[in-house]
């Protein structure tokens, strides 16, 4: 409960405060190297430090202000680097932003003119550190990232292993608030490793504290592992031998008490003695140094164990003294003030002063609730952090995509060099690409045309069969002259039939030729052939719409006319019902042909954009047993109208392969625009699939998709897990 959190002595500062004869040692050091220019410069940061956490902070700034004015005359930058960032994080603490930020961006600049690595790690350090206390934890990631790799790649100095250690400290903190315990754990152990390379008691205490900290998290979770346990107390007792070996060496004597105290309430739960022993060393170490948090605390521990022997009178008097102490300290421990009212409140309570016990209990609540407003507005930040986190990683796999982007543009820039032969005849060839699609275009227009006259005859042929029941039940003798109005639709829809079938024939020529130019250019580009994939794909969407009309509208008429023979002209009563059933047929008719010409081209998409046709599309083919849902982030209908009926295309065909193959209970189609790239990703929670155990060249429907993306000029990339899912993305130039 008294624990003190190592994290909080982490953000405090890179560095402890120091001894005053640390500091008189520090000057003279500095003082005997003002004839040596290197030695001076590289003594200068641990001694301005020292200055300022010692309040003697104008003589800290004046003399990295020194310095500097040295190091930037070197032709080196790497000692301006170094001092500059120092610089920085002093003016942070002291609360100076504008100039700590300024003075970052001085050392960013000297650390491009230096090829000393670990300068350049210590600047990322110092920006990491900085950006830590503003809150920005997923940039001091980054920035601490990257400091390891250049430590990772630097000759080993006198100061390496030790500022090394500080970034893993660092992150492990990071870590340890964002509940991210494996990666606590491997940066505590990396900062125990370079702590003893360095050969630093202060470090090597910090990293025995941490390591004990990380164990200590996980004993919470699990009180009954006694290794957890005993590694923690393994890690707190050998924090306390280095520190009693290396007395001398040791810059705060108050870590001391701070390991005591986290130790003897780890023994709270299991051996009183002990945890009595260290609480009292606690409180004689921090009343010498006056550290009033660790005060409170050691009283804390001795109140609680004062109670579990039931002696409250001692306990109060020790709760008491912790209480007085907690309102000295500048940095108020908010959780040790709710335990200690708490406990006051319960002492009073057993004592049967309840008078006494309410007044206690009031104050815990005040406090609490408090403590509690400023946690939610805590866990505010922290959420906005992840979703800053996500962000952070969806633009470095864009990195990613980016770069291998180039390196296949760099591949192909290659191979057009050896090509620069053909580039006239492609170009000859792409022309003539272009008029066949111009007259596909024609062919589509016609066709447009078409299904809006065909369109209003139905409407028109609906209202005339309305008419036509009313005035047969009026007109018997004239059911001849509907039976030659159905037979002569009939006729129209035959004509249709043959009309789409000669077109289908004239198409299938076309594509021989197209094939037969494509086997004597095979050695084309990929554009060329990417155009000829899509004719394919337009063909097979001509046979689908022949079947199409044959089975579905075909078999509805020739049901109608089938169902209309049989029509008895002197049964009044059988009339009635044959015509009511044709006219069923016939309405089934219309809805079959609607729903052909709408998966030719949707309506939706050419009124409103591709938005409302994938959302429309989404809900046609989402049921009871499958749910599709859509996303659109950042999206403008930037792109031309041919593009987007080419995703509409792609997206139906992903959709049903879904549909058909992974059997899926959920499927997520995302479209975002970001740079002048759209990005689409359809995925799928289905069976999935091997990928590397298939031919998608061989697969008909991914080789339509794929060649309607080279058109497109885009990628196309699968990723696929048995039993997980498959998700399917696409990266699509806007312009």
């Amino acid at each position: 409960m008294y624990r003190l959190l190592f994290i909080f002595t982490l953000l405090i500062c890179p560095f402890f405060a120091q001894a005053q004869d640390v500091l008189s040692k520090l000057e003279k050091e500095y003082s005997h190297a003002s004839d040596n220019t290197i030695e001076q410069l590289n003594l200068a940061p641990k001694y301005a430090t020292a200055l300022f956490f010692h309040n003697h902070k104008p003589k800290s700034y004046q003399i990295l202000q020194t310095n500097i004015s040295i190091a930037t005359k070197q032709s080196d930058g790497k000692y301006a680097t170094i001092l500059y960032a120092v610089q920085a994080m002093n003016y942070r603490l002291d609360n100076k932003e504008t100039e700590s930020l300024k003075s970052l961006e001085t050392a960013k600049k000297y650390s491009l003119k230096t090829n000393n690595n670990e300068a350049k790690g210590y600047f990322q350090y110092a920006k990491g550190w900085i950006l830590t206390r503003n809150n920005k934890t997923e940039d001091a990631v980054a920035a601490y990232l990257k400091a390891i790799d250049y430590y990772e790649n630097s000759p080993t100095t006198s100061t390496l292993y030790g500022r090394f250690g500080n970034v893993a400290k660092e992150l492990s903190a990071i870590y340890s608030n964002l509940n991210e315990y494996q990666l606590e754990e491997k940066y505590s152990k990396q900062f125990l490793l370079l702590a003893s390379k360095q050969n630093d008691p202060n470090l090597t205490f910090d990293a025995y504290m941490r390591m004990g900290y990380v164990y200590e998290q996980k004993y919470d979770q699990n009180p009954s592992n006694i290794d957890l346990r005993n590694k923690v107390e393994q890690y707190y007792l050998q924090a306390i031998t280095i520190f009693n070996k290396r007395k001398d060496a040791m810059l705060n004597k108050s870590s001391l008490s701070y390991a005591a105290i986290n130790l003897a309430n780890l023994y709270t739960g299991f051996d009183r003695d002990k945890a009595m022993q260290y609480a009292q060393l606690a409180n004689t170490v921090s009343l010498e140094t006056g550290e009033a948090i660790h005060i409170a605390s050691s009283f804390g521990i001795m109140a609680e164990l004062a109670m579990q022997n039931k002696n409250y009178d001692l306990a109060k008097s020790y709760f008491l003294k912790a209480s007085m102490e907690i309102g000295k300290s500048p940095v108020r421990d908010q959780n040790i003030e709710l335990s200690i009212l708490e406990s006051l409140s319960r002492i009073s309570e057993e004592q049967g002063n309840y008078k006494e016990a309410l007044t206690y209990y009031k104050s815990y609540v005040d406090k609490y609730q408090s403590l509690y407003n400023q946690e939610k507005l805590d866990i505010t930040k922290r959420l906005e952090s992840q979703f800053e986190k996500e962000r952070q990683e969806q633009k470095y796999i864009k990195l990613q995509l980016e770069s291998d982007k180039k390196a296949q543009q760099i591949s192909l820039m290659n191979i057009l060099r050896k090509q620069r032969e053909q580039v006239y005849n492609n170009l000859k060839l792409v022309e003539e690409n272009q008029r066949e699609r111009l007259k596909f275009s024609e062919l589509e227009s016609e066709k447009r045309a078409q299904q809006l006259r065909l369109s209003k005859l139905e409407t028109q042929q609906k209202n005339n069969d309305i008419n036509t029941i009313k005035k047969l039940l009026a007109y018997k003798e004239k059911i001849n002259t509907y039976y030659a109005i159905f037979i002569f639709i009939f006729i129209v829809l035959i004509a249709l039939l043959l009309y789409a079938y000669r077109q289908r024939v004239h198409s299938l020529k076309q594509r021989d030729e197209l094939h037969a130019l494509a086997m004597e250019k095979e050695k084309q580009n990929l554009k060329i052939s990417t155009l000829t994939a899509l004719l394919e794909g337009q063909e097979q969407e001509r046979g689908r719409l022949a079947r199409d009309l044959h089975d579905g509208l075909g078999g509805l008429l020739s049901g109608t006319k089938l169902q209309l023979s049989y029509l008895d002209p002197h049964k009044t009563q059988t009339i009635q019902e044959g015509i009511s059933k044709s006219i069923g047929q016939i309405d089934g008719a219309v809805e079959e042909l609607r729903r052909v010409a709408h998966n030719l081209m949707p309506d939706l998409l050419m009124k409103y954009g591709l938005e409302v046709a994938i959302q429309e599309f989404a809900s046609r083919m989402s049921n009871a047993t499958l749910n599709i849902h859509t996303e659109f982030i950042k999206y403008s209908n930037s792109i031309s109208q041919d593009k987007q009926l080419l995703l509409y295309r792609i997206i139906q065909e992903l959709v049903n392969n879904v549909i058909k193959h992974a059997d899926a209970s959920e499927i997520i189609i995302q479209i975002s625009e970001e740079e002048n790239v759209l990005n689409l990703t359809v995925e799928d929670d289905g069976k999935g699939f091997d990928h590397a155990a298939l031919d998608m060249r061989k697969i008909a429907g991914f080789h339509n998709i794929e060649s309607r993306v080279q058109f497109l000029k885009g990628t196309m990339n699968i990723i696929s897990e048995l039993n997980v899912g498959t998700s399917i993305e696409l990266q699509i130039p806007i312009h």
